[in-house]
């Protein structure tokens, strides 16, 4: 019987990776974050994630080695982005699709999608292309920082 899933990335650069999907998936930060900061804060008391990692003893090869991100309702899965040597060299088979036009109304849907694909580019994400969907409408194929693709519908 399976309790929970986390999603893994296997990434170059986990905490720009990490902070790209915080930056896309609202209500998301890092454990232990400042909960009266920004999303992706040092936690209560330090300046800084560096500061905080000084003050509990973990050597500088381990700071980088990967990043975790959580669902601060403690709904949705936990998402672990790990450093690894290799580059991205072809198109992932599981993605994570952006939910911005559940429930909209067909009018809506497409403006909705922008809205969120604009944010998303803002971020640091690009646009592959819109695609018709298979019931109507379209969804949206974009990349992550790091090549990842993902869908907003």
């Amino acid at each position: 019987m399976v309790d929970e899933i986390s999603i893994v990335f296997d990434c170059a650069e986990p905490d720009k990776l990490a902070r790209f999907w915080l930056a896309a998936l609202e209500g998301y930060d890092f454990p232990g974050s400042d909960p009266d900061g920004p999303p992706g804060s040092a936690p209560a008391g330090y300046t800084s994630w560096e500061a905080w990692a000084d003050a509990n003893g973990i050597p500088e090869q381990a700071r980088h080695a990967g990043r975790t991100i959580v669902d601060t309702a403690g709904r949705r899965p936990d998402i672990f982005f790990l450093a690894v040597p290799e580059p991205k060299q072809v198109k992932n088979r599981v993605h994570i699709d952006i939910r911005a036009s559940r429930g909209a109304p067909e009018a809506e849907k497409q403006t909705r999608q922008d809205e969120v694909a604009s944010r998303l580019i803002a971020a640091g994400a690009s646009l592959v292309d819109r695609m018709p969907g298979m019931t109507g409408g379209s969804h949206l194929v974009m990349r992550d920082p790091e090549g990842n693709e993902f869908c907003v519908t």
